[in-house]
């Protein structure tokens, strides 16, 4: 199973054809030389290196009872195991088979076996002998010293092969035997390629295919979680095409990535299981190690790892060529802890073993190595010819398989007795077809047998093996895969051994509960590329390596979507916490405990207050003459605007929904409206008043109270009609802003919930009530001069400079904060407190003074003189007058000229508050 030859693609190669040749030529030149007296056959040792047993049907046997020799030699050391077993389970089967009156009956299953060497070349110069009963041979030219005519030795006609071991020799062998149409059916060769039926129409096995073992061993690797793994060899047709039957499967599953591929020479230089180890650390991350290589090879690398201080990096993943063999482990069992190997399902076999311990110096003359296994089975010599010298120790005779040394059966020994098996129910279906009734072998048999025939009997025998399992084939010749997974593992006791930890039939049964790691952690060890990504973060592939990746992070608002996608969630959702997937934005409102609510709702509450009090005073000191003189229907008016600035606050706060957002539109802009609707009316009237009075004694039109009131009310009235066209364009609602409090950190994402008022439709709602004020304050501006005596055109004038003030640095706050994460509630509270502030000013300026001198001081507000129309413009006039001197005159002389002037027209040096509804106009 450790083959070391890569096949040609030539059935009939030319190294073949020289070598069927070759040996054909000698045999010829051996038999037929005149120089040459032929030898008689039970005289010389013709078969000293082969072991041939008597039959009416004779099979050939391949077996590698020695391992590979050195420096030119074809043979090295004896293999006891690999060898001796399975060549004595051969003839242990044949004997069985030979007593069973049911099989075959009447007919003796006789043997040729012969030694491969474990070397492809030598075994096929080995395997010619099977082929030599089928050359013809022409002898008519050639004659003994004596003159008479040679007598050939008829070669054994072999109808079947069993064998070989090594892929590499069963592929060798069997471009020679299908040439011959001989059956050939092996019992470990396990390489892929031999299932090619093509190419090898008359091989057969009972051992699966590597392909059925590569498999076995991706679903462990996948079993493992282990995604990048390495691959090692050893240079030849099993190693490679294992690898390259893994290789295949993993790009097909496309689950594991190769990391390596590495191949171990067939004759390695000193240091280069070292260079393989140095190799394989380049790619640390691939701890596990699949390996596909012979026995000797393993132990190197084993032993290559321990040099250099690995043990415990490498997760050896061994095929059936290491198996549950010690051999490779020996000395080197800390290394090999952990590691996984598979092998076909096995059972030993009672009765061989049985067979084996009987087995004696005196009672298995038929085995011509068995003296050589006994020099080396009990490490003694035997008389002068010992193939063991320099040992002092004699063997006896008397020892004992099993008791004076160790004994472990083999693990192919079920398979070689499954061959023999298998080629017998075979011989036994053709002879009860073309001999049926007939005892022994019939002249059709006899003389011929066709190997196709017999073929295509092996490929449809069903029967159950010595390890009770079933053997069968298909149409490749292959048998069924069954594995048994093992674990080499050193117990509490420091006892090293292989641990069955699974099966595999067309699928992996494993019992992780069984494993053990050398680190103690139940856990599997890793051997990844890469750590598997983070929840949020998608797999970056690196090119050409589709196990090996980055992770990247998925940033703002994405998700992860997939394993290598990141995908925005909708705009009204954020990436969870995790970001695996998206949650709704949360929702948020001003709320009434917070702070920038509760300074503006207490200005408010403070304004109401304040407003309710004026009107009350006012009510209850209706008809006194400060309250007359302040034009009562107006002040009320004024006073309503004054209110709703106020109570605005409420509304701009309150939970929005489309109640709240229609009163909104109406409310917003409408006590600004009113205010300066009322102011407007006011401002307009003084100024039309004393620019008439220069111009004549006749009062101007529309200065009554009802004409006021019919002009403040067309003013509001506009307002009214903006709000109720906006109502019909666009009617109320709410909806949540996401983009407002969209930051760039998704967890302080924030819907604001509002009512659907654009910054536009806000400039419009409030320019009207501006523009009013703005008009307003020209007509302030206009109207500076009339003297205090005369009503109120300065305080009007004081509180819409304030307002302008007000607005002003209202403008840019509102505006600039448009992109700030608190706009909702900067924008609201400064909006608020603005209106607050210009409703504060009006009332503070226009009517606490009067509700002062009306609680405080009675004593004042008591009714004058009237005054007529032209008093009171005449005094406007004079008042214009010294406000013009005062430019050129020091001080005191403006305000002497001024007191002498009032003395002139007043009998009183008290203030009077004059009402010009009070004058007949």
């Amino acid at each position: 199973m450790d083959p070391q030859w890569r096949p040609t693609p030539s059935l009939w190669s030319p190294s073949v054809l020289f070598l069927v040749m070759a040996t054909s030529y000698t045999w010829l030149f051996a038999v037929t030389s005149p120089q040459r007296i032929p030898i008689d056959p039970q005289a010389a040792p013709e078969y000293a290196h082969s072991i041939r047993l008597d039959g009416d049907i004779i099979l050939g046997g391949l077996f590698p009872v020695h391992s590979r020799g050195d420096r030119g030699t074809p043979c090295g050391e004896l293999k006891k195991e690999k060898g001796i077993h399975r060549l004595e389970a051969m003839m242990f089967a044949i004997d069985l088979i030979n007593k069973d009156p049911e099989l075959l009956p009447n007919i003796t299953l006789g043997a040729r076996i012969l030694d491969t060497c474990s070397r492809d070349t030598y075994a096929l110069e080995q395997s010619l002998t099977f082929v030599q009963a089928l050359i013809e041979r022409d002898g008519s030219d050639v004659r003994c010293a004596n003159g008479d005519p040679p007598i050939f030795t008829k070669p054994d006609k072999i109808v079947g092969v069993i064998g070989a071991a090594a892929s590499s020799v069963s592929i060798m062998v069997a471009n020679i035997l299908r040439l011959f149409k001989i059956p050939q059916i092996s019992y470990a060769s396990t390489a892929p390629e031999l299932s090619d039926n093509t190419r090898y129409d008359f091989f057969s096995r009972v051992v699966p295919p590597d392909s059925y073992q590569a498999q076995a061993m991706m679903d462990i690797v996948t079993a493992m979680e282990w995604n990048y793994v390495s691959t090692l060899a050893s240079e030849g047709n099993y190693g490679e095409s294992g690898v390259e039957a893994f290789v295949q499967i993993s790009r097909e599953t496309g689950g594991v990535c190769i990391a390596q591929s590495l191949k171990i020479p067939r004759e390695p230089k000193p240091g280069e299981f070292d260079k393989i180890i140095r190799r394989l650390l380049e790619t640390s991350n691939a701890r596990a190690i699949i390996m596909f290589a012979n026995e000797d090879d393993i132990r190197r690398v084993l032993d290559a790892a321990k040099r250099n201080n690995l043990t415990g990096h490498f997760l050896w993943v061994g095929s059936d060529s290491w198996g549950s063999k010690i051999s490779p482990v020996i000395g080197q069992e800390r290394v090999a802890e952990g590691a996984i190997t598979i092998l076909p399902k096995r059972a030993s076999v009672d009765a061989f073993d049985r067979y084996f311990r009987s087995r004696s110096l005196s009672n298995n003359r038929r085995n011509v190595w068995f003296a050589e296994f006994w020099e080396e089975n009990f490490n003694c010599k035997l008389g002068m010819h010992g193939k063991r010298p320099g040992s002092l120790k004699k063997c006896t005779g008397l020892e004992k398989v099993g008791r004076d040394s160790s004994y472990e059966q083999e693990g192919k020994v079920q398979f070689v007795m499954d061959a023999v098996y298998a080629m017998a129910h075979a011989l036994h279906r053709m002879h009860r077809e073309l001999c049926y009734g007939y005892p022994g072998l019939c002249p059709r048999m006899a003389n011929n047998i066709d190997g196709k025939e017999l073929l295509s009997h092996i490929r449809a025998v069903n029967f159950n093996g010595s390890a009770n399992t079933p053997v069968v084939f298909n149409e490749n010749g292959d048998a069924p895969g069954r594995y048994d997974i093992f674990q080499y593992q050193i117990t509490n006791r420091s006892v090293a051994e292989y641990r069955v930890i699974g099966t595999w039939t067309n699928k992996l049964h494993l019992k992780v509960e069984d494993m053990r790691w050398k680190t103690g952690d139940p856990s599997f060890p890793p051997s990844v590329c890469s750590i598997p990504c983070r929840a949020g973060e998608r797999k970056k592939v690196v090119k050409g390596v589709p196990c090996c990746w980055h992770c990247e992070r998925c940033e703002g608002y994405h998700y992860q979507a997939s394993e290598f996608t990141c995908e925005l969630c909708p705009y009204e959702m954020r990436p969870d916490s995790n970001r695996t997937g998206c949650v709704p934005i949360p929702i948020i409102k001003l709320e009434w405990h917070s702070p920038w609510a509760v300074v503006p709702v207490f200005i408010s509450m403070l304004g109401i207050i304040a407003t309710s009090f004026v009107i009350v005073t006012f009510v209850r000191y209706n008809d006194t003459p400060i309250v007359r003189a302040s034009g009562r229907e107006m002040s009320y008016v004024l006073l309503t605007g004054i209110f709703l600035c106020y109570a605005i606050t409420f509304l701009m706060i309150a939970t929005p929904d489309v109640g709240v957002c229609s009163f909104r539109r109406i409310f917003l802009g409408l006590g600004m409206c009113f205010s300066y609707a009322a102011l407007l009316t006011k401002t307009n009237r003084i100024h039309r008043i004393f620019e008439q009075g220069k111009k004549s004694v006749t009062a101007p039109r529309f200065i009554s109270p009802a004409s006021q009131l019919v002009i403040t009310f067309s003013l509001i009235s506009v307002q009214l009609l903006g709000v109720f066209v906006w109502f019909a364009v666009d009617p109320p609602h709410t909806v949540v802003d996401y983009g407002e409090q969209r930051t760039q950190d998704p967890l302080s994402a924030r819907g604001v919930l509002k009512c659907d008022i654009s910054d536009l439709s806000l400039i419009c709602s409030l320019g009207y009530s501006i523009l009013l004020m703005v008009t307003c304050t020209v007509y302030a501006i206009k109207t500076r001069g009339v003297p205090e005596t005369f009503n109120e055109a300065k305080p009007i004038g004081f509180t819409m400079y304030t307002t302008c003030i007000i607005w002003l640095a209202f403008i840019p706050i509102f505006f600039g904060t448009s992109q700030s994460a608190e706009r909702m509630y900067i924008q609201t509270t400064t909006l608020t407190i603005s209106l607050s502030l210009s409703a504060s000013v009006s009332l503070g300026m226009l009517y606490m003074p009067k509700v002062y001198i009306i609680l405080f001081h009675p004593e004042q507000n008591v009714p004058k003189r009237k005054r007529s129309f032209k008093a009171i413009v005449t005094a406007a006039t004079m008042s214009g007058k010294l406000t013009q001197k005062g430019g050129d005159r020091p001080n005191g002389e403006v305000k002497t000229e001024l007191c002498e002037s009032m003395e002139t027209n007043t009998s009183s040096t008290k203030t009077t508050y004059v009402s010009y509804s009070n004058h007949a106009i």
